[in-house]
């Protein structure tokens, strides 16, 4: 997650394993996905938005923002979304709660990444643990 404030936005990028999330889909969605090959189902790109939309919540100096999802690429066998969170002033907080997975695998680790400000910091999300607080 980096924060561009001259356009007043954070721009996010997600990483998933392709095989992982084809996982997840067809056992949320009952229906074979094909993500990033030929055979990609034409609503993809509706179940990704929709998916992520339950699965992140990001919270901007205590309110909640909504996530733009922008589109995807595959590199290798991962799966790279790209988002943008708009961000109506400077940022003092994030409070992030990210699940992504959480239902498939117990173990699931989700890492978030921020520069805000210009310093970085980074989270550790578990089952255990889905959400975390930054202060900047």
């Amino acid at each position: 997650m980096d924060y561009v404030p001259e356009k007043n936005v954070i721009q996010m990028t997600s990483r998933v394993f392709t095989d992982d999330l084809e996982l997840a889909f067809e056992k949320k969605y009952d229906k074979k996905f094909y993500l990033g090959t030929s055979r990609e189902i034409p609503e993809a790109k509706k179940y990704l938005k929709i998916y992520f939309a339950e699965k992140i919540k990001v919270k901007v100096n205590g309110d909640l923002q909504p996530i733009k999802y922008l589109g995807k690429e595959i590199e290798d066998d991962v799966l790279v979304c790209y988002y943008t969170i708009p961000v109506p002033s400077g940022i003092q907080t994030l409070d992030i709660k990210n699940t992504t997975l959480f239902d498939m695998y117990a173990e699931q680790q989700n890492m978030i990444h921020t520069n805000i400000n210009d310093t970085k910091k980074s989270l550790l999300l578990t089952v255990e643990e889905p959400e975390g607080l930054l202060e900047y």
